[in-house]
C-alpha cells in the first residue's frame, strides 16, 4: 500500500532521512521505532505530502504521492496526533466529526453528529461526553477522543504518532488494545510511530527500526528479539552501551 524508495529529506545542513527504503503491505500495521529526533515524524509527513523529500519515490497504492487530486488522497487517511490535537474551542463530537463538517466529506449535521457518538461509543466513551469540551477530560479521554476522529470517516490508512505519550500503563494499554482491534475490524492500513516497545510490540504486525536516517532492520514483530542488528538490540532492551551514541 505504501512505498518509499530512496528518499532524501534534510533542513538546511540536518539530513534527517538518508535513503529510507520501506514497504508497508496493505491491511497490515507497521510500527516504526526509533530515538527522538530520528526523523519518524519527517518519515510520516513525507507520506502525506506535508514535506517534500529531495530525493526519491514515494507511493500510495502504486500512484506517486504528488500527483493526482490533493483532497481525494488526503482522504483515505487518518490521524492519531501525539497529545491528540484537539481543537480546544469545539466540542468533543466536533471535533470527532471535524472533517464530516466542511470540504469534500462533509454530511448533513446532524449526521455528522450520529456518527461521532457511534465513533466515541467504539472507543469506549458514551454519549455524555459528546457536549464536553476538551479540557473536561482527562488525558486517557482525549487521546480516545484523538483516536475516534482518526477513523470517523472510516480511512484506508491510519498514522499513529506516539499514540501512547504522556499516558499511564493501565491507559496505554487500553490505547493499544483500542487500536489492534480497530485496525483489524477496519482493515485498515496503518504506520504507527513509537519508541514505546511495550506500545510496538502490542500494535505490529511487522516492525521497522529507523535510525541515521535509514531503515536498519524491518521484519514481523515475531522476529524482533531474534534481529541480529546491533542498534536494533541495543534499543529495544534499553541498553546505554552499543552502537546508538547517548547525546549526553
Amino acid at each position: 500500500m505504501i512505498r518509499l524508495t530512496d528518499v532524501h529529506k534534510s533542513f538546511g545542513e540536518n539530513a534527517v532521512l538518508r535513503g529510507v527504503d520501506l514497504h508497508v503491505p496493505r491491511d497490515e500495521s507497521m510500527v516504526v521505532i526509533g530515538g527522538s529526533g530520528t526523523g519518524k515524524s519527517v518519515l510520516i509527513k513525507s507520506v502525506l505530502g506535508l514535506v517534500t523529500p529531495e530525493r526519491g519515490t514515494i507511493t500510495v497504492d502504486g500512484r506517486p504521492v504528488d500527483q493526482g487530486d490533493r483532497d481525494a488522497f488526503l482522504a483515505r487517511f487518518g490521524m492519531l496526533f501525539q497529545g491528540a490535537a484537539l481543537f480546544d474551542s469545539l466540542p468533543v463530537w466536533q471535533n470527532v466529526a471535524f472533517r464530516l463538517l466542511r470540504g469534500a466529506l462533509r454530511r448533513p449535521r446532524d449526521e455528522a453528529r450520529a456518527i461521532a457518538i457511534e465513533k466515541l461509543r467504539r472507543v469506549g466513551l458514551g454519549p455524555d461526553v459528546a457536549d464536553r469540551l476538551p479540557a473536561e477530560l482527562s488525558g486517557g479521554m482525549q487521546k480516545r477522543v484523538g483516536l475516534a476522529r482518526a477513523i470517523a470517516a472510516e480511512p484506508e490508512i491510519i498514522f499513529f504518532d506516539e499514540p501512547t505519550t504522556g499516558l499511564d500503563p493501565i491507559m496505554a494499554g487500553v490505547i493499544n488494545d483500542l487500536i489492534r482491534e480497530i485496525v483489524s475490524e477496519m482493515g485498515a492500513t496503518a504506520i504507527t510511530i513509537t519508541h514505546d516497545m511495550t506500545s510496538a510490540r502490542a500494535i505490529a504486525d511487522r516492525v521497522a527500526m529507523l535510525h541515521g536516517g535509514k531503515i536498519r532492520w524491518t521484519g514481523p514483530v515475531a522476529d524482533l528479539d531474534a534481529s541480529g542488528d546491533p542498534y536494533v538490540e541495543q534499543f529495544i532492551h534499553g541498553r546505554a552501551d552499543g552502537p546508538i551514541k547517548a547525546v549526553r
